[in-house]
């Protein structure tokens, strides 16, 4: 195995290898710390050489306290952890790059910069799907991230608010930290900081949509990629964080703790249960721990920033699956946010709707089945995948690489792609058939939708 050294503006790093031949691993990178519900605090230096050969912890989260394969719903344990150990830390600001090992600095390659989803509450940047990129092969660094969810990530307190000017979001400045470190730090890994694509998947896609609408965020990016939750919708709706005030302060109560330092100091795991247990008895369906309108990083809704103008004006890559979530609202949310920047002027959009039936089950093209075939690691996977999606991967990678180098997914060899724009409506149909500018049937969406429901799917 061979070890590879990096010297970073933050000290030396020791690195690995990957499944991929001339590709770099560096593994489990501190890039912030922080304490329950402060902010996170920049890492700056460090002495000696960095180990970093190994995933970094965690953000604690519900399943660090149960078998997940005994659980009501184990398909995405089966998929992405069946078989897999992982470590859980509330000291879980790490993150992970992967470069062509003979990058050096002064070769300003581009950068993917991937945020996990999980519904803000689960997940990590190593997860199988994610364990080593093909991106590197293809000249694009990659890097994932950590950053702290559920109640860790995204309580909002009154007293949080006055201790700090503002409550909430944790979990998006982590993101926000990890993007400044990358920043920072990427040209010793033979990157450009100023060609950085910021990627997400479902809470992912949500956080990156956030971050294209935070002032914050300005100039931080060169192009964005969101799968399955970006646009303007059902997904992206926040309210003030004095509005979940109450919520947070009955976890408090349930948890037994009467004020802030209690409940600081209380076990983690008596943090999430006493979470846990408020969320179920909320009337209101929904997640409990999102971002909110917090007057610092997001600043008012969605809608009404994107309707203004002062989004990101930056290339996007946007779509969905066909048996996604709900396959109809999140297909019509990327297709607007497209034809939005197209009416505002903006760089071009692009939006794909994806269709692989995968392998293996009935499940069809379900939420977050296209990661596999967008991060090139279908040989992490149980399932038996034919010629015909190692193609597809080969292709969609393609795509992304083509889109972090140029903000413009089209290159030789693949199928054009036409992005959206007055009179152009079409989207790019990969999976099934032909890859193909097309059409996409809402009512067919619907009724996937409708049937997988009836099921009990995703």
């Amino acid at each position: 195995m061979s070890e590879y050294l990096v010297n970073t503006p933050c000290g030396a790093l020791r690195g690995t290898t990957c499944q991929w031949p001339g590709v770099a691993a560096y593994r489990g990178i501190r890039y912030a710390t922080a304490g329950r519900w402060e902010y996170p605090r920049p890492v700056t230096h460090w002495d000696g050489v960095y180990d970093a050969t190994a995933y970094g912890d965690c953000c604690y989260q519900m399943r660090a306290f149960q078998d997940e394969a005994k659980s009501s719903f184990p398909f995405y344990y089966n998929e992405f952890r069946k078989d897999e150990q992982y470590t859980y830390s509330e000291d879980c600001l790490f993150l992970n790059v992967w470069t062509p090992e003979g990058a050096k600095p002064g070769d300003r390659l581009p950068v993917l910069f991937y945020i996990h989803g999980g519904a803000f509450t689960g997940g990590c940047g190593h997860e199988k799907h994610f364990d080593g990129p093909v991106w590197p092969t293809k000249g694009v660094i990659a890097v994932t991230i950590n950053y702290r969810l559920g109640p860790l990530g995204f309580a909002c307190l009154p007293q949080l608010a006055e201790e700090a000017g503002h409550t909430g979001n944790y979990g998006l400045y982590d993101q926000l930290a990890a993007l400044q470190w990358v920043r920072d730090n990427i040209a010793a890994f033979g990157g450009d900081a100023e060609k950085i694509t910021i990627m997400g998947q479902s809470a992912g896609a949500m956080s990156v949509q956030q971050l294209c609408l935070s002032p914050l965020a300005k100039g931080m990016f060169a192009g964005a990629m969101l799968s399955s939750g970006g646009g303007i919708g059902l997904f992206s709706q926040t309210e003030k964080a004095e509005g979940t005030y109450a919520f947070w302060q009955d976890v408090m109560r349930r948890a037994d703790c009467d004020d802030l330092a209690a409940f600081r100091a209380l076990d983690v795991e008596k943090v999430l249960r006493a979470w846990q247990a408020a969320t179920a008895a909320r009337k209101e369906r929904g997640l409990n721990a999102v971002p909110v309108i917090d007057g610092a990083f997001i600043t008012k809704s969605a809608a009404d920033t994107a309707a203004a103008g002062e989004q990101a004006h930056v290339p996007y890559l946007i779509g969905s699956t066909s048996h996604d979530m709900v396959p109809p609202v999140l297909h019509k949310m990327a297709k607007d946010w497209s034809r939005l920047q197209a009416r505002q002027g903006g760089p071009a959009s692009y939006t794909w709707l994806f269709d692989r039936m995968l392998p293996g089950d009935s499940a069809g093209a379900w939420h977050s089945s296209d990661l596999w075939y967008w991060f090139g690691t279908l040989d992490h996977c149980w399932r038996p995948f034919t010629e015909k999606d190692r193609r597809l991967s080969d292709e969609m990678s393609s795509y992304l690489t083509n889109f972090a180098k140029t903000g413009n997914p089209n290159g030789d060899g693949l199928p054009e792609w036409l992005p959206t724009e007055k009179g152009q409506n079409l989207v790019l149909r990969i999976g099934e058939g032909k890859t193909r500018m097309g059409g996409v049937n809402l009512a067919r969406l619907t009724k996937i939708m409708m049937t997988s429901n009836a099921r009990g799917e995703h």
